[in-house]
């Protein structure tokens, strides 16, 4: 209260005798302008401190990174990122780069249709680089027979469909970042669903029964020619098999090097088989 005393009298006029006492009195009480400019000082730096720890503090829950395709460092859009410890999940964007909350301890379970499921168990948060393999026929139908069949993302994930919907009257559920993303990945579910019904469908025991391929050549043929879901949701049997029937007569008409895919190479420049 002196020091403040002392401020309001000084912005008032007054002899230099009241100054000289005014002052005495707080320099008595260890007061003097100087203490109370170096007190405020020290109080302005403790509260930029606090800021900064809070602000540090909530960034390191934070892990980024890029997710790539192995073997041509293509960035991949719409990969689906979920913590198994508190599930927590996330997106890439269009470059292929996400951020999750999440700790060391963790796993992460990284996921795109057509590719096979990555796990990082997280150590540190420094950013990561993520390399998906593209998925095999093959590998496609053991994912189909496991147990991840049972794919319900509405039931594992019902707050994406609560914030994907949009209210007329708010605005805000509209045009706000959780609101998209929400619908990303409800997007993303249906695709992953839609993938999974095709693998059910176009196998290779299937295929293998109508056209004289095998192994490597009817793996390139049921992917250059897989069917969209659309299609499979329009046509029955014995309409799938005239289409592939079709395609095959496609594919004996295309020269012999255009019959194969190209094989990709890993990071390393070892080709894939």
């Amino acid at each position: 209260m002196r020091g403040y005393r002392c401020h309001r009298l000084l912005t008032t006029h007054h002899s230099p005798t009241e100054y000289v006492k005014i002052k005495t009195i707080d320099t008595q009480n260890g007061l003097t302008s100087q203490n109370i400019s170096s007190i405020m000082q020290k109080k302005y730096l403790l509260v930029i401190l606090v800021c900064l720890i809070a602000g540090s503090v909530s960034a390191q829950g934070l892990l980024k990174g890029t997710v790539y395709e192995n073997g041509t460092n293509n960035k991949l859009q719409d990969v689906f990122i979920h913590d198994k410890n508190t599930k927590q999940y996330s997106l890439t964007d269009k470059d292929g780069n996400f951020q999750i909350k999440t700790e060391p301890g963790h796993l992460l379970i990284f996921d795109s249709p057509g590719y096979v499921s990555d796990t990082l168990y997280v150590v540190d948060m420094v950013g990561k680089k993520i390399m998906l393999e593209t998925k095999t026929i093959a590998l496609r139908e053991v994912n189909i027979n496991s147990t991840r069949q049972n794919f319900d993302p509405q039931k594992e994930y019902p707050e994406v469909y609560e914030k994907s919907k949009v209210y007329v009257m708010s605005p805000s559920s509209w045009f706000s970042k959780e609101g998209k993303d929400a619908r990303r990945l409800k997007h993303y579910f249906r695709r992953e669903a839609e993938e999974r019904h095709i693998d059910a469908v176009f196998t290779r025991t299937y295929v293998g029964s109508i056209v004289p391929l095998k192994n490597r050549d009817l793996e390139d043929f049921m992917t250059m020619y897989r069917p969209t879901y659309a299609f499979l949701m329009n046509n029955n049997g014995p309409s799938l098999a005239l289409y592939v029937n079709d395609c095959y007569k496609k594919y004996q008409a295309l020269p012999p090097d255009k019959r194969t895919l190209p094989r990709l190479s890993d990071s390393t420049g070892v080709k894939l088989k």
